[in-house]
Parts: C-alpha cells; structure tokens; sequence
C-alpha cells in the first residue's frame, strides 16, 4: 500500500474505527515481545483457569490441579458424554444416526472407509487437488512419516516460515499457497474419519485423529505460524475441533492421550485469539461472518468454558449485524459470488441449527437469514443443484462429511427447506449429509409438501444484480447485471453483463472459474478477466482492471434497464460503464425450451472492435463454420444445439496460450481445457452484435442477419429450419413518454420488417407461409401488419404479452 493511500484511509478512519485499530495494534506488538522474551507453548494446566464455574466440573478441577491428565480426561469425557445436545452430533444419538444413515444410503460405509482409508496412508483430497501428501522433511518412523507438516505446501513445494503470526505476510507466494495450507489445517478431513469411525467402529480412525491433534498442537504453538495468521481459518477449524470432540468422545475405559483437555484447551485459546482480532475491518465480509459463527456456536455447545457466555453473545451480534449488511433483501450475498454466498448460508444454518437445540431466542432471526439466502441459492442452482460459477470459487466448504462436488448443493438446500419450512428449495435425492446436521426427523421435514422442478420459475435478485431465466424443459440461464463487488470487490470478476447457461439439464456456457489467488498474479488476472467470461470485451479492455489479488484499480458496474419474466419467455435488458465513455448494453431473450438470443451493443463514437466469447464446458464438441456454430454433447450425442451470429469472424481457442483463452478452473487448483468461440467486429459505432441459440432440438438457426442498419432500434431475422423468427429491439429512452411499472418507454410506433409496434422489445414467428403464429412483447401496446390485421391493441401499454395468434382475435 503507498503511503498515500494509506493516509487517505487513514483520514477516512471514524474514531471508533481509529480506537479499534490502535488497540490492536498495540496489543499485538505487545504479545509480539512477549512470544520472542518467553516461546509460547501449549500447557494443559492452563485449563483450570479457562473452565467456568459450577457445571459439576469439580472432579475435572481436581485432576488438573494434580496434573493427572488421563483422570482429568476421563472426567471430562463423562461429563460431555452426559450433557444434553447443544450441536448437529451427539453421541447418545449414534446408534439411531447409523442405523438410519446405512438404511437410507446402503453404500456409505464402504465410501467412507475408502476415503478415511487414503488419510490414514497421508493422502488428502483438497480444493481441486487429489492426493495430496504433506510430507515431513525427517520422520523417525511410519506413523510420523504419514502425518502432515502443517506449515507446507505441496503443491508449489514451499513452506511458510514459523515466526509470529504477525510478521507472516501469507499473501507472498514465497510462503507458497496459503489456500492449500490453510485447507488442510482446517481439520474438515476429521469429519470424514468421523463419519468412517461411526459406520464402521473402525477405531483406527480415531486414533488417526488422535495422532493428528498432538502433532498439530506440537507444530502450532500459540500464536506462531501461518496457521494463526488468519481469524476465519481459527474460526473454521475451532467447527471442525467441535465435530471431532462429538465424534470420538466415548466411555471406553481405554489409556489415551488426554486429548479432550487438548481440545477444549485448543478451542479456548484460538477462540480468544478471534474474539480479540474480529475482522471488522481488515475483511469484513464471510471471514466476519465465520468468525461470529465460531465464537456463537462454541459459546453455546461448550457452556463448561468461562469465557462462553461471552462468545455467544459477541458472535449472535456479529450474525444478526451481519444479516443486514451482507445477505440483501433478496437473499444474495454481497459478495457477488455463488460460491461464496452458499457459504454464508451454510454459516447460517449451523448457527440456526444450534439455536433450536440450545434454546435460543435468536433462532428466529437465523432462520430469516436461511430462508431468504435458501431462496437466492435456490435460483443461483440449476434443477441438478449445481451452482454456476459466477466470482470466485475457492473450492471450500464448511460441511464436507460426504466428499459431495462443491459445486452441488443439494445438501445445502435440503438442510435449509427443513430448517426454513420451505419445500420449494429441495432439488435432487436425498443427500446423507442432511441427516448428520438435522437427523433423520429433521432430514424428513424436508420432504414434506415437495415442490416438482417443473413448478419452479425464472426470478430475480434485482438488488444483488442477478437475473434467471429457467425452464420447465430443464434450462436455466443466469445474467449479472449489477453492482461490481462487495466493498474492495475482493471475491468479484470482471463479469457484468456475462451470463451462464445450462441447456436441457446440462452445462453448456460456463464462467471460467478462478484458477488460484495468489501463486500466480498472471493466472488471477487472466481468469478474473472480462475475456474469460460470457460477455463482450471492447478494444481489448477488460471492464474492471484489478490492482493485486482482491483489490480493483477501476470497476464496472451494472444497470439493469428491463427485467420481464413470464411462463412463456423472459427478457432482459442491462448496460455497464466499464468502457466509459463508451456503454456496452446488452439485450437477452429466453423463449423457454426454444430460442435464447443475445444481443449486444455498443454505443460509443467512432469505430471499435468488440469481441463476444462464448465458453463451452468440454462436455460439448464445438464445429464452428463463417456464421454458424453446432455444439454437439459429447456424453449424449442426439443432444445437439446451434448458434448463429449477425456479423463478424468467428475464431476457436482451445487451450491457447498466447491469448489464454480455451481454459477453466473446475475447482481451485484445476485448470483444464474447453472451447472457446469468439466473435470479432469492428464497426463504427452504435455497433450491434447478436447470436441465436436453438433451444428446441427440432428447429435449428440456420441464420442471422438485420434486416436494417441498427441505430436507436435493430431488427433481427433469425432463419430457422421451420420458421423465420423476428427480434426487435429499441434502446431506453430516458424521454419517453410512457410509464409502465417502473419504466418509462417510447410510444413512437416502429417497423419491424412488415410488422408494426410501439413495444420495447418484439418477438414474432412467422410459418413457411408468412403468416405470423406467434408473438411477444415487452412494454407495448400494439401489434400490426402494415396496411394488414391488427394482432393487438391495448389502451395502456402491457408490461409483457405472449399470444399464439392463432387463439387471439385479430
């Protein structure tokens, strides 16, 4: 950061703000000296202190003060044992959890033995990597030899240095990357050995458990390292600690490590380091939120703490403060990112989750915030429960017991229909993961009054800035047409006005996700680019121009001009001022299960180049001609779309890299190769460009042309193998003098070949004979063949009409 851009932060600073942070900073360099005067390290006697009064723990206080570790053990195992649920696991549910979980999913044993099986050998799925080993520069025998070095990453073989966390500036690619560190020390591999240690009673894997906590705890002493260097990553893993506790606790009269004191110790000393460096400034967005989550549930579930009462209360502040900020009045996250608003619902419902069984007036205003995030994440999901990639995708989860695809979250809509009462969010099977957080009669709840996918229509979240278009045939396409990002934008992409599209169930046009963060400056740039997404990039600007991993030097922002969804069809219409002076505005039309054409434009002096991409998931094989393109299913070969373009070269990438095109990030860490098609123009502006997808699969575009030169309006011939269609389009006119809901259009009556209307936008079909048989329009009153029948005729212009004109009077 240069100095002056940290003066002019610092003049921006309110008092409360400035106090907040001198006080921290204060605090840190005070226990900066005294880590280099006195090394930290763990000492279990330090429990005594931390526990609370009362709560029959008065034989465990007797132990630690004998420093008799294993009785003090035993105490405290018995005591947790007998204390009432206050988390989504218990042991006294364990046998009716299993039994329900083998019945209803015959197959989950042997998958979670195989996957616990790999961790026991050192071998680690995270992100988008498989196999991962974090080996240890010396290990004396095979045990050791297999458990982690938790400060390394394999990927990049670095490893980040063990000083005070503080001074570890985990963003330097030197200290490799901090996403793979960070995963595995998040301790979510713990609940897959849980969940194999329950389906089996296979006690290796908790004693792999056990193994792992000790060497953590030995590699990790307070406040050194990486691993303490992030507040979220304390946060998640102190979730994590809290699914193993309830795991691997049992009444077996077995010699052990003492590990429930080490648990309870590790979880009071991390949650102490959150509570005092909250991310209310630094990263006040999910890293806040789960930060709150940590502190909220661990304050409710472990009352035997002291310092719990006080956690509670600080993270419901933090949950209920947040709910207003970052989830909107329609439900999306502000970050701007599918993936990240799926996170900020899990958080959610994990807190919801603990209320209800804790008995906490709060629950009302969690389960607000899991019904209306459930509802956006609903419309952000196809009718497979997959979330598009739309912002970045960091491969992450805060539940990952079942090793489900992150981008699936049929879990997570299920776990919130129950919760919520909501039936409508459910898509797909039932997923087990439902019953280890509510289960079996809360995962049964879900079902009840289930809505069928084919009642499910197109939505908006007009104040997070998307648009879906979704229909019964199984299509769903999803358009940013709003706001850049969420503060500094750190999680957003240069993507407004870029759209996805699954086609009949299957992904067809896709965001090109996010490669990594910070290993590699080029890789994040390119894959945050305006190139790498569904939309049309001008002289080869990108819209929004980053200045370091999460920070942006200039954005984009978008405006949404029209938005019209009915059973029939849906259209949109929004403009961006990413290439100010210049406006990109773009026009969508989805006639459900038949034609989705796009069409954008250039509004801007003197003459450009425009380029639009299109990227097609590698499942499609691409045959490009001049105009034409066939996509071809390469999994089921009889499903077959074509698109034509009004003008310009088409060219195809396919894993190019001189432009970086013809490449996508599954998951975080993966980059693999699809299609890119790319339309290159260069026009003199108002530069029109447009493409027409056939939907149907029995009336593929042949064609596409204007029938006039475009201005203010543009007319659009689409020849099809049955029918010629017929697009017309008019650009906002701020003047206009008609108002229709919330907006004003033009009442100047416009030719469209030889139809006539005042509409804002225009659809017709007319058969091989010419006669018209269908038509829709936006914002109009009025449709006619010149010096012919009148199709239409309203007092007041209707803000959207669908006819067969077949059934309607003329």
């Amino acid at each position: 950061m240069s100095r002056a851009t940290a003066l002019a932060r610092l003049v921006r600073m309110d008092r409360v703000e400035l106090r907040g942070r001198t006080t921290t900073a204060l605090r840190r360099a005070r226990d900066r000296v005294t880590a280099a005067l006195k090394p930290p390290r763990w000492d279990r006697r330090a429990l005594r202190s931390r526990l609370a009064s009362g709560h029959g723990l008065d034989d465990i206080r007797r132990a630690l003060d004998r420093e008799q570790w294993f009785d003090a053990h035993r105490a405290l195992s018995r005591h947790l044992l007998g204390a009432p649920q206050r988390f989504p696991l218990h042991p006294s549910a364990r046998g009716g959890l299993v039994a329900s979980v083998l019945k209803r999913f015959p197959a989950a044993a042997g998958q979670a033995a195989a996957r616990a099986d790999r961790i026991l050998t050192g071998e680690y799925d995270l992100l988008g990597y498989t196999g991962l080993r974090f080996e240890r520069a010396q290990a004396t025998d095979s045990t050791s030899h297999s458990l982690p070095d938790w400060h390394v990453d394999p990927v990049h073989q670095r490893r980040a240095p063990r000083r005070f966390w503080t001074t570890i500036d985990y963003l330097d690619a030197t200290c490799g990357d901090h996403k793979i560190v960070w995963e595995l020390n998040r301790h979510q591999h713990w609940l897959a050995l849980g969940r194999a240690c329950w389906l089996t009673n296979d006690p290796r894997y908790r004693d792999r458990f056990q193994q792992e906590l000790a060497s953590w705890l030995a590699d990790n002493p307070p406040l050194i390292g990486i691993n303490w260097s992030s507040m979220l990553e304390l946060a998640l893993r102190t979730v994590s600690w809290l699914w193993a506790l309830n795991f691997f606790l049992t009444d077996a009269d077995r010699i052990e490590e003492p590990w429930t004191i080490d648990v309870l110790l590790g979880i009071d000393t991390q949650l102490a380091q959150v509570e005092q460096n909250l991310s209310h400034y630094f990263s006040p967005n999910t890293h806040l939120l789960g930060e709150g989550l940590a502190l909220y549930v661990a304050g409710r579930a472990l009352p035997e703490l002291a310092a719990s009462a006080r956690w509670e209360q600080l993270g419901r502040q933090v949950l209920v403060a947040e709910l207003g900020r970052q989830i909107g009045r329609d439900g999306g996250h502000a970050e701007r990112s599918t993936h990240y608003h799926r996170y900020a619902l899990d958080f959610y419902i994990l807190a919801l989750v603990v209320a209800r069984l804790s008995g906490d007036p709060a629950a009302g205003e969690l389960e607000s915030a899991v019904a209306s995030a459930g509802r956006a994440a609903r419309l952000f999901a196809d009718d497979a429960g997959r979330l598009p990639h739309v912002g970045d995708d960091d491969g992450g989860r805060l539940f990952p017991i079942a090793a489900r695809d992150c981008d699936d979250i049929s879990d997570t809509l299920e776990i919130a229909a129950a919760l919520a009462d909501a039936p409508e969010l459910v898509v797909g099977a039932a997923t087990e993961e439902a019953l280890w957080m509510l289960g079996p009669h809360g995962a049964d709840d879900a079902r009840k009054g289930e809505v069928p996918q084919s009642a499910l229509r197109s939505g908006a979240l007009a104040e997070t800035g998307y648009y879906i278009s979704r229909s019964a045939a199984g299509d769903h396409l999803l358009i940013d047409g709003g706001p850049h990002g969420y503060l500094n934008g750190g999680h957003a992409h240069a993507d407004a006005l870029s759209l996805t599209f699954t086609a009949r169930g299957a992904p067809l046009l896709v965001d090109s996700g996010t490669g990594c963060y910070t290993t590699d400056r080029v890789l994040r740039d390119r894959f945050r680019s305006s190139a790498l997404h569904n939309t049309l990039v001008l002289d080869g600007r990108s819209q929004s121009l980053p200045r370091g991993p999460f920070h942006w030097s200039h954005v984009a922002d978008g405006r949404v001009e029209c938005w019209r969804a009915n059973e029939h069809f849906d259209y949109f219409c929004g403009s961006h001022d990413g290439y100010r002076p210049a406006v990109h505005r773009r026009h969508v039309l989805a006639m459900h299960g038949d034609l989705l054409v796009v069409v954008d434009v250039v509004d801007a002096a003197g003459t450009h180049t425009a380029a639009v991409h299109w990227h097609v998931h590698p499942d499609w094989q691409v045959d490009a001609g001049t105009r034409r393109v066939r996509l071809i299913r390469r999994s089921a070969p009889s499903h077959a779309i074509t698109f034509a373009v009004s003008g310009g070269v088409i060219d195809c990438f396919r894993g190019d890299r001189d432009t970086g095109l013809g490449w996508y990030s599954p998951v975080y860490g993966q980059l693999a190769e699809l299609t890119t098609v790319r339309v290159t123009e260069r026009a003199a502006a108002p530069l029109w460009m447009a493409a027409a997808f056939d939907l149907s699969g029995c009336n593929a575009v042949e064609q596409v042309d204007w029938t006039a030169a475009p201005a203010a309006a543009a007319s659009l011939r689409i020849r099809r193998a049955a029918s010629v269609d017929c697009v017309f389009l008019t650009t906002p006119d701020p003047d206009g003098d008609r108002q229709t809901g919330q907006r004003t259009v033009a009442a100047e009556v416009r030719r469209a070949g030889d139809i006539e209307t005042d509409a804002r936008m225009l659809f017709y079909r007319a058969d091989d004979t010419r006669r018209l048989v269908r038509f829709a329009l936006v914002d109009g009153s009025m449709v006619r063949r010149a010096a012919g029948p009148v199709y239409l005729a309203l007092d007041e212009p209707a803000p959207d009409v669908h006819m067969d004109v077949a059934s309607c009077a003329a």
